[in-house]
This record gives C-alpha cells, sequence and structure tokens, in this order.
C-alpha cells in the first residue's frame, strides 16, 4: 500500500490515526509537529501528507507552505485534519495547495475512504 506520513501533535489523535491506516494496510510515519513533517517529508518521500493545522514549532499551514516549495516533494498530495472548520480556514489550506480539508472529529472508516479515494486519483 501507501507511505502515509502523520503530523499530528496530540498523541491519542495521532495514535489513533496511525492504527487506522495502518489496519487498512499503509505504511505510516509520523511527526509531532509542522518541522518534523517537513524532515520527515523531504527524507521518507510519502506518496500522501496528513497535516494537522495547529501545532508547535510549525503550523500545518507553513509546514505545506514550505513542502510545496520543494522540488521532491511539491507533487505530493497534502490533506489538513482539523477541527477549525470555517470557511476562510479551508480556503486557506486550500490555497496552499491542499488536495483536501477533512474535518475533525472524523470516522476511522472516513479517514480511510478518503485516503483511498486520494491516492487513487494520484495513481498510488
Amino acid at each position: 500500500m501507501a507511505k502515509i506520513l502523520i503530523a499530528e501533535d496530540e498523541p491519542d489523535i495521532r495514535a489513533l490515526i496511525q492504527f487506522t491506516l495502518q489496519f487498512a494496510g499503509h505504511e505510516v510515519v509520523t511527526a509531532k509537529n509542522g518541522a518534523e513533517a517537513l524532515e520527515a517529508a523531504l527524507q521518507v518521500i510519502p506518496d500522501l501528507i496528513l497535516l494537522d493545522i495547529r501545532m508547535p514549532q510549525m503550523t500545518g499551514y507553513e509546514a505545506c507552505e514550505k513542502m510545496k516549495q520543494e522540488d521532491t516533494i511539491r507533487h505530493i498530495p497534502v490533506v489538513f485534519l482539523s477541527a477549525k472548520g470555517q470557511e476562510h480556514e479551508i480556503q486557506t489550506g486550500l490555497d496552499l495547495g491542499a488536495a483536501e480539508y477533512l474535518l475533525k472529529p472524523f470516522a476511522p472508516d472516513d479517514l480511510t475512504r478518503r485516503v483511498q479515494e486520494i491516492l487513487a486519483l494520484q495513481g498510488s
């Protein structure tokens, strides 16, 4: 299956997403903040990146913006996962190049389904 990078500062949420995606057969790499996510993305070149928005050291928005400036990873779809569902928050994420903006809380089955759909669009 696909290699997926998850950046989430809340350990319980990170573990739930990791378990859900591993159970679906994906290889999962985790990061605790945006800075770690950027570094991990450059090292492992994942097939998909899931970013929380509100994280220490570097927000998901900042990490996405930097990722989209890197030739080696700019093509990788980024999905924001956030409890912030205001229209301007969603639009900011999409304007930065995100493929999707999913609202928390989400059902594990819904997350797995959306990840599969996004990966299918990318041919992964």
